[in-house]
């Protein structure tokens, strides 16, 4: 009754009301190339691979700091060098949107706000054979790194325009919600993630395959928050099976717990109690 191992995430639709400047910040500070080009949207990525899209939005009212919705998007780099460079590249060019570091034991991670007030995390998994699981849920923690140290360490002796092609992907995204109990009824009892970690009642990690966590939710700022307003910020969250059977799985799951979602053939959309639009297609 879980979603495939394989299943993986796509990218994320982030609606903006700066199109120039969001798309600055996304290409020349976090360094993600331009995939596709349409009118009044871009895809953003790196070596083909998508991770966000953004979707200019102009009249959407910003979202409240309590409201549903997107606490970030996060980004899993293949290299440790890329990163090191990409967080330089940051520092330089967008200081003033650090946020802060994390050391979770099965990742290393970097925090920052992007100009509308997205979270953005940039981070690179540790060795699986390195995570700690006690039973089926996975140790993880927030220790502090020092950011100048983590880039001496990773960039010494290397000239950051020699470096390969980026290699990164969307690793998870983390939502803020309502309530864990619903958040844990919606995401794993019938969209079929499995859960990995629990903060009490106050957050949710969960994945498919092993993985740490593919998608998150905590209380932190929008406990008690109800269904989303159509505002600017997190749109459409994609997700990866490997085969329309495992959308027609989803689909039976979905709709045995009562949720009405949209099946295609191809692709499968429903809304999560928040009205977060959850979209999953075969990739």
């Amino acid at each position: 009754m879980s979603l495939h191992a394989d299943t993986r995430m796509g990218r994320l639709e982030l609606r903006v009301r700066d199109m120039p400047g969001m798309l600055a910040y996304y290409t020349e500070g976090v360094g993600l190339e331009p995939l596709a080009d349409e009118p009044g949207a871009v895809t953003l990525g790196h070596g083909g691979t998508p991770i966000v899209r953004l979707t200019e939005s102009r009249d959407l009212r910003p979202s409240r700091r309590s409201d549903a919705g997107l606490f970030h998007t996060a980004v899993v780099y293949a290299e440790l060098p890329a990163l090191a460079a990409t967080l330089v590249r940051m520092y330089e060019r967008y200081p003033h949107t650090y946020a802060g570091t994390g050391d979770h034991l099965v990742s290393q991670a970097f925090y920052f706000t992007d100009p509308e007030g997205n979270g953005v995390e940039l981070y690179h998994d540790r060795p699986r054979d390195q995570w700690q699981w006690h039973g089926n849920q996975v140790q993880m923690a927030t220790l502090y790194i020092d950011p100048a140290e983590f880039v001496s360490t990773h960039l010494a002796g290397v000239d950051p325009t020699a470096l390969p092609p980026t290699q990164a992907e969307l690793g998870h995204v983390h939502l803020q919600v309502g309530d864990i109990a619903s958040a844990k009824a919606f995401y794993v009892d019938a969209l079929g993630f499995d859960q990995t970690a629990a903060l009490g009642g106050s957050a949710l990690f969960v994945a498919a395959g092993g993985y740490h966590h593919h998608m998150a939710m905590n209380v932190w700022n929008s406990a008690g928050a109800g269904p989303r307003q159509n505002t600017l910020g997190m749109g459409v969250v994609d997700i990866l099976v490997p085969t329309v059977d495992e959308l027609g799985k989803a689909d039976e799951r979905l709709r045995f717990a009562g949720h009405r979602p949209t099946f295609d053939g191809r692709t499968l959309t429903v809304l999560d109690p928040w009205r977060n639009e959850i979209r999953l297609a075969v990739g």
